[in-house]
């Protein structure tokens, strides 16, 4: 799966999640952009709605079926940063 794909995913997530909050409060789309943890742009109701936008990009764009529910509590985890996330997708995808 090429990285490109993913972040493309992921930015589209992103856009739509943004839509919900004013533009003050939306996440940037960059790879560096911290999702969770004590500088995350996101709070636990965002991060559970970025979760599952991804999930159903992934679904509807890509064609995978991806669950990242168990990863919402793992502060040190694959959602920590976009780029983060980017990884753990490759690495899931690859296995």
């Amino acid at each position: 799966m090429e990285e490109e794909k993913i972040i493309q995913v992921i930015f589209d997530a992103i856009d739509e999640i943004n839509e919900r909050y004013p533009e003050d409060q939306r996440l940037s789309k960059s790879v560096d952009t911290v999702l969770t943890g004590e500088s995350g742009e996101l709070d636990s109701l965002g991060l559970v709605s970025f979760v599952i936008a991804v999930e159903e990009r992934i679904q509807y764009d890509l064609g995978k079926t991806i669950s990242l529910a168990d990863e919402i509590g793992n502060i040190d985890g694959p959602l920590r940063t976009t780029k983060t996330l980017v990884d753990h997708l490759i690495n899931e995808f690859q296995a």
